[in-house]
Order: structure tokens, then sequence, then C-alpha cells
């Protein structure tokens, strides 16, 4: 079943796709500005997606990476189930539009001969059609937007054009999210490094005044404890400052 969305007006299928696509980008851009990770941009988008294609009854994007395949944003259970099918068997509509950088369609699961694996294993789910679009943001292919639907032939060339035009959206969201994640990481990352090296060059200190040896042999020391138990280098000049630190207390 769809629900209406808080605070915002569903889509009305007979308006003209030009205005429809004006309310999207409208949305779109306010979520540039206010959300805060790729999950929840692309949870919206996929909701976005829902509502614009008639006959749809689950959404969700497909992300293809270095990291691997997964699903995000997905509308519910059963989308999950159906995407986790195609990532567990190696193929289905998403997989194929994402690495074919083109719009697949599925008009009846047990009919279609294409990924006879998968369309066995989703139609008990009661999922009969569905329709997949990559997501591309200039030559970068992050993956697929896609919607299902309980009755056969569900979807048609207005379909599809509406989820082509959602999924362009999409895909400058993911983009710029994703840019704006990674830098956090970045930032974070170079910040942890800093704090990292503080707490090493405290420690050589440490060594340096306990065993009255310049640096590099202090240095040597650090390193030599932390191959032998195992364990990070910053995490051993934590201990040992640390255990610097009580003794004076």
């Amino acid at each position: 079943m769809r629900h209406d969305h808080q605070g915002s007006e569903r889509p009305r299928h007979d308006l003209p796709l030009a205005d429809e696509l004006s309310a999207v980008s409208a949305r779109v851009a306010g979520l540039l500005l206010s959300e805060e990770t790729v999950d929840t941009a692309l949870g919206l988008v996929s909701s976005l997606a829902l509502d614009a294609v008639p006959g749809a009854v689950g959404a969700g994007v497909s992300i293809v990476d270095e990291r691997g395949r997964r699903s995000s944003g997905s509308t519910d259970a059963r989308v999950q189930r159906a995407d986790a099918l195609q990532y567990e068997l190696g193929e289905g509509p998403c997989l194929a539009a994402a690495a074919g950088r083109r719009m697949v369609r599925v008009d009846d699961l047990p009919t279609d001969r294409r990924w006879p694996r998968w369309a066995s294993a989703v139609t008990p789910l009661g999922l009969r059609a569905a329709m997949s679009v990559p997501l591309v943001a200039g030559d970068a292919s992050l993956g697929a937007l896609k919607v299902y639907a309980e009755r056969p032939g569900s979807f048609d060339v207005s379909a599809e054009r509406r989820l082509t035009l959602s999924a362009a959206q999409a895909a400058i969201l993911a983009a710029n999210v994703q840019t704006r994640e990674r830098a956090r990481r970045l930032t974070e990352g170079l910040r942890q490094a800093v704090r990292e090296r503080d707490v090493v060059s405290t420690a050589k200190g440490v060594v340096m005044a306990q065993h009255g040896v310049p640096e590099d042999v202090a240095f040597g020391i650090l390193v030599s404890r932390a191959g032998e138990e195992g364990a990070a280098l910053a995490d051993v000049a934590r201990t040992v400052v640390e255990s610097a630190v009580r003794r004076r207390r």
C-alpha cells in the first residue's frame, strides 16, 4: 500500500510530465542542502519514484561500486528481498541496467527468460513486473533505480520516461551526497592521522626520558613492542603515555 509522505503532496499522474519533473527537481535541490547520508537521500528519491510511476508498489536503488552490490533506500521489505536475490544469484534487471547502462523492463516475470533463476525466486513475493534504469553521473555508473509491480504489464513507455527522469535526479543526488561523504571521511581520516602522530611523538618522548636514548632508538622500541604484541603503533604509544601519566599521579 502506498502512503502519503509527511509534509509533501503526492504527485498527480495527470499532471504534465514537465511539471512533475519541476516538482521533483525542487525537492531534490532541497535534499542536496539538507540530507546527511546516501541512504536517507536515496530513500527519499525511491519514494519519489514510487509516486511518479503508476502501478509501482515498491522502489529502491541498487548501488554497484568498488564495495560490491547493495540496496539503498528501499521502500519496503519485498524490494530488499528481490534485490538481495539478484546479488545472490548474480542476475536480474538491476544488475543488467547498471552494467549495460540502459533501461531494462520486465513485463511478466514468470514468462521472461532472461534471468530464469531470479524470476522464479521473486515470483512468490507477489511481484510480477519490474523496471530498472541506470544511475549515471558523468562517466561513472553508480547503480540502478528500480520499481516493482504486482500486476504483469504494469509499465509502459510513459512509465519508462517517468523512471528515467527520476533516475537522472537520483544520480545527481547520489553523486553529490557521496562526494560530501567522501570529503567528510577524508577529513576525519586526516584528523585521526594527526592524533596518532601526536600520541606517537609523546610516547617517544616518554621512552627517551625513561631510557636515556635518542629519538630514533625510542621510536624503534615502540615499533618493536607493537610487533611483539601484534598491536597498532598508535595503540602501543597510547598505552605508554597513559602508563606515564598514572605514574606521575
